[in-house]
């Protein structure tokens, strides 16, 4: 059985550890390495798109990364409970045409008992920023 650690019910350690470790994955822009802290039958929403499935979640990265240059992700430990997480996150990126954008938003997480993510849902929002404006280099 796989298992991603560490596991819930989380504490305000542990809970803060699960998002260093999200944040850590997702700035390596793999989306394998990403994909495997996801339960095989995850359920995600991301702005207006409705994944489903590991497999449809590092498609949609492997395409996300494609288009996304220079990518850098913060995230922040917003709440927890036993098997949740709520997170603040901003990320910046580049696109082909050279434009910055700033992304942010809120993520709410729902864990298995293995410690992988069942759900996702990501309300995110996109600001164009000039180069000089950026957080994260």
């Amino acid at each position: 059985m796989e298992q991603k650690f560490p596991l819930p019910p989380f504490t305000s350690e542990t809970a803060a550890q699960k998002v260093q470790l999200a944040e850590d994955a997702w700035n390596s822009k793999d989306p394998e390495r990403v994909s495997l802290a996801y339960t095989i039958d995850t359920e995600w929403r991301n702005r207006n798109l409705f994944i489903n499935g590991r497999e449809e979640a590092k498609a949609f990265l492997t395409a996300k990364w494609e288009k996304e240059f220079e990518y850098k992700l913060k995230k922040e430990l917003w709440a927890f409970t036993d098997n949740k997480i709520a997170v603040r996150f901003e990320y910046e990126w580049r696109n082909s045409e050279g434009k910055w954008y700033r992304s942010y938003g809120n993520e709410n997480w729902e864990f298995d008992e293995n410690g992988l993510m069942a759900r996702r849902y990501a309300s995110i929002n996109d600001l164009e920023i000039n180069e000089t404006e950026r957080k994260f280099k």
